[in-house]
Parts: structure tokens; sequence; C-alpha cells
């Protein structure tokens, strides 16, 4: 089968590390695959290698100064659509809101859903969601949404996750990547995906305050953060409140791909507060690590992680998890389920979604207005 995945971006987002991980997983079951993206600022490359059975496609994407998001975000789909060409792929399936937008007649996975105020932005979101002629997502609270707020039935495909490498950083061949990490920031409690207001980091900067009254020796590490939202604003409130509260939180950015392993496997606790996410791929890396994880009590990552992570509903909840002794049994959980979790198994649930669709199409989805998509086994945009 020839398969086209497209994502917005090189940077390492939740969604483009799916969109990689999933082609060389399609890869590796003898698939012929392509990758299409955006280089934004003039990126040759992925943030990471990518396994040279899978075949890379980037669109220059050269910045432009002064440019707001929404324009930003217009041009992205524009650049994308106009470069993207059919090659007689079997199937086309976009990852994300952008790529969706570019090339409308797609398989679409839907990681979760955002809300905007912008009509622009708002338009383009619900044409993500309409108009592709099947919709995946990566868990089922996300497929119920979609059902509720659009009338259309998503297949449900949680993401994999690479436990062997995360693992492998809290064993021996690890210790001296964690040695230093903990020589540079000493004891930690992480959070992974930056600043911004849908990783609740202030609320995090909040529990934290009260986490160091009890335990001073720990400091509070944020990495990640590449988006194409401008968050100056949000990062400055989170700032100032931190000075407020005698919070100095280190701020790594991203990460190299191949330290980040280790960064999580070294921290005492990871801190996953995200008031909307459709898997938590960051924190089920830190279970395959062995590391306690507390996340937000959200019903997505109660399904997702269940008893493997702690949960709170607000920073005094959040503060008294994060200082919880975290046995071994529950670690174990914690290895166990993300173990459990297989981009190969991800990969073989797309590809016998994909021969579904090529056997008999996409039946009448009900999207709002009456509006039935066509049937026809046809996936291919250009």
């Amino acid at each position: 089968m020839r398969i086209a995945l497209l994502t917005y971006s090189t940077k390492p987002r939740g969604g483009v590390v799916h969109t990689l991980a999933l082609a060389e997983a399609m890869a590796r079951a003898g698939h012929d695959v392509s990758v299409w993206s955006l280089g934004r600022g003039g990126d040759a490359a992925f943030f990471r290698p990518v396994d040279p059975a899978v075949t890379l496609r980037l669109v220059p994407f050269p910045d432009v100064p002064g440019e707001d998001v929404g324009a930003r975000i217009l041009r992205s789909i524009e650049v994308l659509g106009s470069a993207f060409r059919n090659d007689s792929y079997d199937v086309v399936h976009a990852q994300d809101c952008i790529s969706a937008n570019a090339v409308p007649d797609c398989v679409r996975t839907v990681h979760h859903l955002d809300t905007f105020t912008t009509p622009a932005l708002a338009a383009c979101h619900e044409r993500a969601i309409v108009r592709p002629r099947a919709l995946v997502c990566v868990s089922a609270a996300v497929a119920t949404e979609v059902a509720t707020g659009w009338g259309r039935l998503a297949t449900v495909i949680p993401n994999g996750v690479e436990a062997a490498r995360f693992a492998a950083a809290a064993g021996p061949e690890g210790a001296a990547g964690r040695r230093a990490w903990r020589d540079r920031l000493g004891r930690y409690v992480l959070a992974v995906g930056g600043i911004e207001p849908r990783k609740g980091t202030r609320d995090l900067v909040e529990a934290f305050a009260l986490v160091r009254a009890r335990r001073p020796e720990l400091s509070l590490v944020i990495a990640g953060g590449e988006t194409l939202f401008d968050y100056r604003d949000y990062r400055a409130e989170v700032f100032a409140r931190a000075a407020e509260l005698g919070v100095e939180p280190v701020v790594l950015g991203p990460v190299d791909h191949a330290e980040l392993p280790t960064l999580v496997a070294a921290a005492d606790v990871f801190a996953f507060p995200s008031t909307k996410e459709g898997f938590g791929l960051a924190a089920m890396e830190a279970l395959a690590a062995g590391v306690p994880v507390v996340t937000r009590d959200l019903p997505v990552l109660r399904e997702v992680f269940g008893g493997a992570a702690s949960f709170a509903a607000d920073p005094a909840g959040m503060a008294e998890a994060l200082l919880a002794d975290v046995g071994e049994e529950c670690r174990s959980a914690g290895r166990a389920l993300a173990q459990g979790h297989s981009w190969d198994a991800a990969a073989a649930a797309h590809l016998s979604r994909y021969e579904t669709l090529g056997a008999g199409g996409v039946k009448g989805t009900g999207v709002p207005g009456g509006r039935n998509w066509s049937s026809a086994p046809r996936f291919v945009t250009q």
C-alpha cells in the first residue's frame, strides 16, 4: 500500500512524534510510506533521524516577520496544499488541523479538540473535522467529543510509545545520562510540553509552591515548547506568579531527542497538569521509565492511565500527589501499561482501517447540516 502521512511541522510536538513513529511502523510492515511536512523557518530535517525506509517530503516554509498566528496558519494550509502531489497514494492521512485543511479529502487523526475565538481559525478547525472522509481518534474520550459535537463516528486507535527506549534510560545503560541531569538540575519535578495554557503551567507553579514548602530540595523543570501560537502573555503571567510565590522554574526549552529519555528517567516525579489532551504521550513515556506520574483529573486521562497514575483536580490536590510516596507496585503497573502500547500495533490498526475504507468507502456520517459523505473508495487529493 502507498501511504502519505501529513503533518504541519518538523518540531517535537506530540502529533509530529505520532506521525514519524507511525510512518516507521508502517514501513516495517512492508508499506511504501511518505511523510509530508512544512519545513518551518528553514528546517531541512525533522527533530530526530527518521528511518530511511520512509520517504520525507519537506516543503520550504520561511518565516515572515510580523506575521500573526492566523495569517501564519492560513499560509501554512495554502503552502502545504499547493505543494502536495498525488503520487498515486492509496491513502492520504492528515495528522492535524492544518494538514487536514491542506488535503481535505483524506483520513484525519483528531488528537484533541481546540477552541478558537478568531473566526478564520474556528472555520479551519471546523473544516478539519467535517471534510475528511474518515476520522481516527487516539482515545475514546476524544471520539465521544467528536460524536457529540459533530455527529461523526471516529475509529479509536491509541498511540504507541517507545517504551523500550525510556525503560533503557532508567537502567544501567542510562546511568551516565541520568547522573549528568542530576548534576545539572539536582532533584526535580519534570513537566514536558512547554509553557502554554493547555499545558496548565500556571496551576503547576501554584502546586509546586506548596511542594517546595515541604521538599525545598526539589526544583521545577519544564522542557519542550515548540508551538505555532504566541503565548508570550501567558508566559509572562506564569513567570510573574512564580516570582510572587518564590518559585524559580528551570526552563530547558526543546531537549535533544537522544537526551530526553534520561531527563525523564532522572526525575523524581512527572507532572502532567494539562487542561486538554488526546492521549498523554509524554506522561506514558515517563511511566515507561518507571517515573511516577501526577496528572489532571480529566476523563481522557482516566481512560488512558487508569490506576497507573495519580489524579488531581486543582493545585492543592496536585501538590499532595506530587509529594506522595509511590511504591514499586505502582511503578511496575506504569511500566506494564506503557509496554502494552506499541507503534507496530497502532500501525496494524491503521492499516486494517485503511483496508476497510478501500473495500467499501466511508458510509454516511451524518455531519451537521445533514450532509452525508460519498462512499466511493477514493482517498487521494491534490
